[in-house]
């Protein structure tokens, strides 16, 4: 036993098994690197696991100490008196609404934004662009207040106009970042092409709607799934412009404004006095599952081609 260690786990043969060469990473790099993906991931699947699995748990596996993960039975009537208390198709639609009209308008207009300043030069340009970056890094609590006025003065609040506005003019939520997107992707757009699109006759808007648009699909593509995710979480701006702070009730109450209202409607709505429809941890975590499931729905469909367009775009995640 001796001599096989002497002739097969030689110093050298040690040193590439834990340290690698040039064509392979050695065992100490990798184990590094899966420990920390695996902690980052494990930090961040936690809640939403904990989510789920306490979604499915009836009143007896919250008070039981032994139920941790597991429920002893899948009990889906949380999700059913949830998606009752917050009437969930309803909400759904209206979320898909106030999400969906302001980030088509937004794509538009970041990318027409974008494919000006990576294609012309102009006098001011660089100073725009500093301006561009300054209004993205600048908290938006800064501004929230004479927003606020603004659009009451503009008779917006209360209405989607609130969103639809400033989208459709490149200045809706985080519109900075996605010109940025736009501009660093159109910039690696080969020239030659638009200057050849010219010289058979093309015109600044054919070159862009004819080669720049159909070679963005990558950028159009990340920037629809960010604007998209970050209109069906703004809770606080769209109950603040969208919805109205006058009025208790309106019509532009999406799943994210009637999962923070959640508590009160559930008492409203349902019976209080039934053990069955009682208000517990679990239907609250059946409420937040509901909220965030449309967006896991569409990740899931979507991730091979998000991943590709991340890459294309060389930005890394928000």
């Amino acid at each position: 036993m001796l001599e096989w260690c002497k002739k097969y786990l030689t110093k050298e043969k040690l040193h590439r098994f834990f340290f690698g060469t040039k064509e392979k990473q050695g065992f100490l790099k990798q184990f590094t690197t899966y420990a920390l993906l695996i902690a980052i991931g494990f930090i961040y699947l936690y809640p939403v696991l904990y989510m789920f699995s306490t979604s499915f748990m009836n009143q007896n596996d919250l008070l039981d100490s032994s139920v941790k993960w597991i429920p002893s039975t899948l009990y889906v009537q949380n999700y059913i008196d949830a998606g009752r208390s917050m009437e969930f198709w309803t909400s759904f639609v209206k979320g898909i609404v106030i999400a969906g009209v302001p980030t088509v308008l937004s794509v538009v207009s970041t990318m027409i934004a974008g494919y000006g300043f990576a294609t012309f030069s102009f006098r001011g340009k660089k100073i725009l662009m500093a301006l561009l970056i300054f209004s993205y890094i600048l908290p938006s609590q800064v501004t929230m207040i004479p927003t606020y006025v603004l659009y009451s003065n503009l008779k917006m609040t209360g209405s989607l106009m609130a969103f639809v506005l400033p989208a459709l003019f490149g200045n809706g939520l985080n519109a900075p970042i996605f010109i940025l997107i736009f501009y660093q992707f159109f910039r690696q757009v080969p020239k030659v092409l638009i200057e050849a699109a010219q010289i058979d006759g093309a015109g600044y808007f054919k070159s862009f709607v004819r080669i720049a648009i159909p070679s963005a699909g990558p950028a159009i593509l990340t920037v629809f799934l960010f604007c998209f995710v970050w209109y069906w979480n703004e809770s606080y701006l769209t109950e603040l412009y969208v919805k109205g702070i006058a009025s208790t009730k309106s019509f532009w109450e999406n799943l994210v404004i009637q999962l923070k209202d959640f508590n009160t409607n559930y008492s409203d709505r349902l019976s209080t006095g039934d053990a069955a429809t009682s208000l517990s941890e679990s239907v609250r975590m059946a409420a937040t599952a509901l909220t965030i499931l449309p967006l896991l729905i569409m990740y899931f469909f979507l991730q091979r081609h998000f991943v590709e367009s991340i890459d294309r775009t060389g930005i890394t995640g928000e």
